[in-house]
């Protein structure tokens, strides 16, 4: 990525934070065409020396259907962004430069040569279809979803100056076996268990609070999960652990009549460690978060699906769909190398967002449960210090959303990432239901 680009990401995640994601989009291939338009202005604005298209004033041009387009400059020290940006939503006179639809050209500034193409099809700035030049005939194709590479550097047999002028569904079609559209038209109605699961998590948290190593147990009584003792009731509360016990009964008691009960949850479960952890696990406790989770996830599986989901494999996230990731380093986002799922570790937090994105497109019947790990103590052993509930979906809206519940309350994706850069975090899947009870 330049260091324009970088400039431009920056700008963009910081200025417009507070609405990233416009709704209402269309499926792609009813994405209004402006390759017309786009010729008409090819040499005026793509071809044109940089001075002269740096002087231009901004305009508007009307497409045959109505739609309004924005064609704009961006300056940046060594490049210029040529902006062809759609109107958000007809008549709103808003062009934030990625509504669904619009297209950026990114031009060196002593050269005038054109080294990217950026397209839009989600009204997203997180979600990019972008081209850059390789040889005379040839250029690539990356397809980045929250700053994670799903398709790189794939090779397109087309020069990379014919795409000022094609037509979008023609440009598709040139990668279309290796695209991953469905990325870009998420099924709102698929999404609607989940956001009712959310509404009526969210009324019962004011009447929670934290207490360090509460949970309720089988019979509604609020215990310490070491000692299964009873708590003050003065100071009754629920942890991490007991707060996504809280969730999960929430979700089985209404169909088993009943809350689970905590030692199960305590027992180990799967694969995990070593001779070497074996010596410090009792001392230390270095499994707990990942047993737990686990085990909450093998009592939903098996009771809401089926007992042959309770197998770890069936439950545990084990996939991922890119290799590469943008990471913020000093305000300079550099591309990194991402290895998808660790053994007893998971996923790098870096990559978190994108995965959760395409988690959501491919499962949009599930939430997750997550253990927050990282190597700590004397000796340096992985630790599972805190689990938490993620829920990535999209609203009524269109709009991509992740929340979080941990700890007896709602917090926000970026505070969770944020405090724990270069830990990792396993993940268990959980069914979403209509009815929750806890």
């Amino acid at each position: 990525m330049s260091k324009f680009l970088v400039i431009l990401f920056i700008f963009f995640n910081s200025t417009f934070a507070i609405n990233l994601v416009f709704g209402n989009d269309l499926p792609v291939s009813r994405i209004t065409d402006d390759s017309h338009l786009r010729l008409r202005l090819r040499d005026t604005w793509m071809l044109e020396t940089p001075n002269r298209v740096l002087s231009q004033p901004s305009r508007i041009e009307t497409l045959g259907t109505g739609e309004r387009v924005r064609i704009s400059t961006i300056e940046g020290r060594e490049e210029f962004m040529v902006l062809f940006s759609r109107e958000h939503r007809r008549g709103s006179g808003s062009y934030p430069g990625w509504a669904q639809g619009s297209w950026m050209l990114t031009r060196r500034k002593d050269s005038g040569a054109g080294t990217q193409i950026q397209i839009f099809l989600r009204s997203d700035q997180n979600t990019i279809v972008q081209f850059r030049p390789f040889d005379r005939d040839k250029c690539q194709v990356d397809v980045i979803l929250y700053g994670g590479y799903i398709a790189r550097a794939i090779p397109v047999a087309v020069p990379f100056e014919r795409l000022y002028t094609m037509q979008l569904n023609d440009i598709l079609r040139l990668i279309e076996d290796k695209f991953p559209i469905r990325y870009f038209e998420p099924d709102i109605a698929s999404y609607a268990d989940t956001r009712n699961f959310i509404s009526q998590v969210r009324p019962r948290l004011s009447g929670l609070r934290f207490a360090d190593d509460g949970a309720i147990d089988e019979n509604g009584a609020y215990v310490f999960i070491e000692t299964l003792q009873p708590q003050n009731a003065a100071a009754a509360g629920l942890n991490c652990s007991g707060f996504t016990k809280w969730l999960i009964d929430g979700i089985l008691r209404p169909v088993t009549g009943r809350r689970l009960t905590i030692p199960p949850l305590k027992a180990p479960f799967g694969q995990r460690g070593s001779s070497l952890t074996a010596n410090w696990e009792k001392e230390r406790d270095v499994f707990f978060g990942l047993d737990w989770i686990r085990n909450l996830a093998a009592e939903a599986n098996g009771t809401l699906r089926s007992p042959a989901y309770r197998a770890l494999q069936e439950f545990e996230v084990r996939t991922d769909n890119f290799s590469s990731v943008l990471v913020n380093r000093n305000r300079t986002f550099v591309t990194n190398s991402y290895p998808g799922f660790l053994n007893e570790a998971g996923y790098g937090v870096e990559g978190l967002h994108p995965l959760l994105y395409t988690l959501a497109i491919d499962d949009p019947f599930s939430f997750y449960l997550a253990a927050v790990n990282n190597e700590r103590g004397t000796p340096r052993l992985r630790t599972y210090f805190h689990v938490a509930a993620l829920i990535p979906y999209f609203d009524a809206n269109g709009d991509f959303r992740i929340v979080v519940f941990e700890s007896a309350a709602e917090t926000s994706f970026t505070a969770f990432r944020n405090r724990y850069p270069g830990h990792y975090v396993n993940l268990v899947r959980i069914p979403v239901t209509t009815r929750f009870d806890p």
